[in-house]
């Protein structure tokens, strides 16, 4: 029978694996051996079961949980978060991460704005199960507290209970992944079963080939964003995770446990690479094992990625993607990383994963011309199934199928991608575009900066002008003045930031990300924002 194609084909089945597998699959080969590890402590693959099914239990035949309610979570990395996930998805249920440093009148308002059903909450956060009480029906406690019931003794009441998975489509929700919010209230981007299990394939595809249950995991990240996207992964996988004890990035405990463990893949973003890679912690410990160092998140800069080869070998792995595409945009695999700069694209975040299509695209949805700046368009089968009760924001994010991703950029003849910023980044001074990320590469050749981020403030004759603000070298003292003139010559006269100061350090994200929002809000609050009233 010949089947005609133009005529449309309905598909018999849209049926996936429900994600949770991946987990009972790794248990079912692995069993007894460690599967999870977080600080003294140890799971084996057939615990990490047994426990994420017993509170899939609960969660059906003791609060009620069905297909598609949504399950906030509030905690910082612990083994119950990571097997709480799974549950999730056992059951049917949207696994919804906050970002665990937001005030609880933020994770409220996430809690709103998804509609949850249920929090699970860490012990700690009392004020934030508070602030949500009135959202969600019920409130589990990971650990002891006087707000809810303890997840460990959930468990306990509910072992050796075994439900199946529930049955799953291609686009039922699995993940509400909560954009970063740098330009507005956070918007939760729908990740779906089918999406993510592309994905999982994906990153184990593209990212770290080969990765096995031989291999170990560090999280250097929180799991409630791309970390835990990273981990899910390895699961799928059956290489084990290694969670450091303390809840405060320290480099040294890192490098211990990429030592003993014997560390082979990490995830992180490039101001964590570039913090453990300066710390003295590096040359202490055996860090041999490593072979894929993955950072994303944002570019990194070429004095940071010199440094980083030269301390670490051939193994940083960058890729571009946000996460409403979970990641999947473009990569830069370890071949394509090299310290000298005649041997490597410079600036380059790669060419398109498998199985996606990117696209430069000008404001009217036409393909630019190879080496053009337009924004970064991308299709594929990680692309999101949009944002959760938005539809303006669905409609100004998709165009002919295509997702806008809102960041600027050109593509060279050989398809790999150059990053020149945020659309919302780029700022227009005396009639012209100036993208700040080429001024901060250059500023960070200078042997006295360590940080630095470039935005546009408001300027009476040229519209906007460019203020640098940097982070000086530990025993270094610049002095502005000399910083703005050594920068002349290296750049066109006209990019020249008209300013430049000096902080101690950058606020950062709950992700280790310098944000441009936030920098432009602590350059309010100290009344350094030309032509504005602190």
């Amino acid at each position: 029978m010949t089947i005609d194609l133009s005529q449309g084909v309905t598909p018999v089945s849209t049926r996936v694996m429900n994600l949770s597998h991946f987990l009972t699959e790794s248990a079912r080969r692995l069993g007894e051996d460690v599967g999870f590890v977080w600080g003294e402590r140890t799971w084996s693959w057939a615990e990490m079961e047994a426990r994420a099914a017993a509170f899939a239990h609960a969660l059906t035949h003791e609060f009620g949980v069905r297909k598609g309610d949504r399950i906030l979570v509030q905690s910082a990395n612990c083994n119950q978060m990571f097997e709480a996930m799974f549950a999730c998805w056992r059951v049917g249920a949207v696994w919804v991460p906050a970002n665990f440093r937001q005030s609880p009148e933020e994770v409220a308002w996430l809690a709103g704005s998804a509609q949850a059903r249920g929090l699970i909450c860490g012990a700690r956060f009392a004020g934030h199960a508070a602030a949500c009480a009135g959202q969600v029906e019920f409130t589990i406690a990971l650990g002891e507290a006087g707000f809810a019931e303890d997840y460990e003794a959930i468990v306990a009441r509910n072992i050796g209970m075994r439900p199946a998975p529930v049955v799953v489509q291609r686009d039922d929700p699995a993940w509400f992944f909560f954009t970063s919010g740098t330009t507005g209230r956070p918007k939760a981007a729908i990740l779906t079963h089918g999406q993510m299990a592309f994905v999982v394939t994906n990153h184990l595809c593209d990212l770290m080939p080969g990765t096995g249950p031989g291999d170990a995991s560090i999280v250097v990240a929180p799991l409630s964003h791309g970390a835990g996207i990273h981990q899910l992964a390895q699961v799928a996988h059956g290489v084990k995770t290694i969670l450091p004890a303390g809840e405060k990035f320290d480099p040294e405990e890192v490098w211990r446990l990429v030592e003993h463990w014997r560390v082979t893949n990490a995830f992180t973003v490039p101001t964590i690479v570039k913090l453990l890679v300066e710390h003295p912690a590096i040359d202490r410990f055996d860090h041999s094992s490593l072979r894929y160092v993955i950072y994303a998140g944002a570019p990194m800069y070429r004095a940071d990625q010199v440094r980083a080869l030269e301390k670490l070998g051939p193994v940083l792995v960058q890729y571009f993607g946000l996460g409403e595409v979970t990641g999947n945009i473009t990569v830069l695999p370890p071949a394509h990383h090299h310290p000298e700069d005649g041997a490597m694209r410079i600036g380059t975040c790669g060419f398109a994963r498998t199985g996606m299509q990117v696209q430069i695209q000008n404001d009217r949805g036409e393909e630019v011309a190879i080496g053009e700046t337009g924004e970064i368009a991308v299709i594929g089968p990680a692309v999101f199934a949009g944002y959760f009760d938005n539809p303006d924001a669905n409609a100004k994010s998709f165009r002919n199928g295509w997702f806008l991703t809102g960041d600027l950029g050109h593509m060279d003849a050989e398809g790999f991608v150059y990053l020149t910023g945020r659309a919302s980044d780029m700022y227009i001074s005396g009639g012209s575009n100036i993208y700040p990320r080429e001024i901060e590469e250059k500023l960070l050749l200078h042997p006295d900066i360590s940080e630095v981020a470039v935005l546009g403030v408001p300027d009476p004759v040229w519209g906007e002008v460019g203020l640098a603000v940097c982070v000086a070298r530990p025993g270094a003292s610049p002095e502005p003045e000399a910083v703005l003139a050594w920068l002349e010559g290296r750049i066109a006269r006209y990019k020249v930031p008209r300013s430049l100061v000096f902080w101690d350090e950058m606020p950062k994200s709950a992700y280790g990300k310098i944000t441009k929002k936030m920098i432009r809000e602590e350059l309010l609050a100290r009344g350094e924002l030309p032509g504005v009233a602190a």
